[in-house]
């Protein structure tokens, strides 16, 4: 059974969901209407006890390359508590995701950028191609990885993110395993064998007890829940948005101009 509408595709096959983004010609970005649907089908899913497993991937040539620049551009003009509002749709919109009853797969491929590396880090398992890059580029437009922080940082730890958070580089897939970003990696061609591998291990296993493994692994970990996880970083983001370096770096990028602090000081041009 398969449903598709605002971007996003759910096919149900017996235990197993697929969720699929479908907005290959904006390279799988996140605009208002595709992270309202993404909350909404996870939500669905923790009515469902029939779903054991789920399979977050993307069409075309990218699984997601981040927030769409449409979107932030609209971002720009947001009040401080617009700007809020918008950020804690997204941030619950992750914790939608690491909070799901079921494990949930990421198959990457192509590029994880900015929000879509925070998706990675929102799920229980990752599958990545050989060929994908990853990067935390929030600060390259003079913002920060706020909504995505709480799960990058239970990913990958304080001192990995103090330099992918801090640099915003590009890194690739066999980086992104060493840090333990991903957990495989293979050739693309091999991607949806190893990632049916993995749903079949999940499927060997008690149902619920794999739902309370996820719930100990949450405990033990001393994590905050995941409603007050997205409080708290709504109010970051949104404060950084209206930030004036903020601002100057999302209107550089959506003007495909250099940011104001990477222009030569006048020494420089002495």
């Amino acid at each position: 059974m398969a449903e598709e509408s605002n971007n996003l595709k759910v096919t149900r096959s017996g235990p197993r969901a697929d969720v699929v983004l479908t907005r290959p010609q904006r390279r799988n970005a996140f605009d208002e209407a595709l992270i309202a649907r993404l909350s909404e089908t996870f939500h669905s899913f923790e009515a469902d006890p029939a779903v054991r497993v789920i399979v977050l991937s993307g069409e075309g040539k990218v699984f997601c390359a981040g927030a769409d620049v449409n979107w932030m551009r609209d971002s720009i003009d947001l009040s401080t508590e617009e700007n809020r509002n918008d950020a804690l749709r997204m941030a619950r919109m992750f914790s939608s995701i690491s909070g799901a009853r079921c494990p949930v797969i990421v198959r990457a491929h192509g590029a994880a950028l900015g929000g879509g590396a925070g998706l990675v880090c929102a799920s229980d398992i990752t599958v990545a191609s050989e060929e994908c890059v990853f990067s935390f580029s929030e600060v390259r437009l003079g913002i920060i990885p706020a909504v995505i922080s709480p799960h990058a940082v239970a990913r990958i730890g304080a001192a990995q993110a103090r330099r992918y958070f801090l640099t915003g580089e590009r890194f690739g897939a066999e980086e992104a395993r060493r840090i333990g970003l991903v957990h495989e990696v293979c050739g693309v061609d091999e991607l949806d064998a190893r990632i049916d591998a993995m749903v079949e291990e999940i499927l060997a296993s008690g149902p619920e007890a794999v739902q309370e493994a996820k719930t100990l692994i949450r405990e033990v970990s001393g994590l905050p829940s995941p409603d007050s996880l997205a409080e708290f970083t709504a109010e970051r983001i949104a404060a950084r948005r209206a930030s004036q370096e903020g601002q100057a770096g999302l209107r550089a990028f959506l003007d495909h101009q250099q940011p104001p602090w990477m222009e030569q000081s006048p020494e420089e041009d002495q």
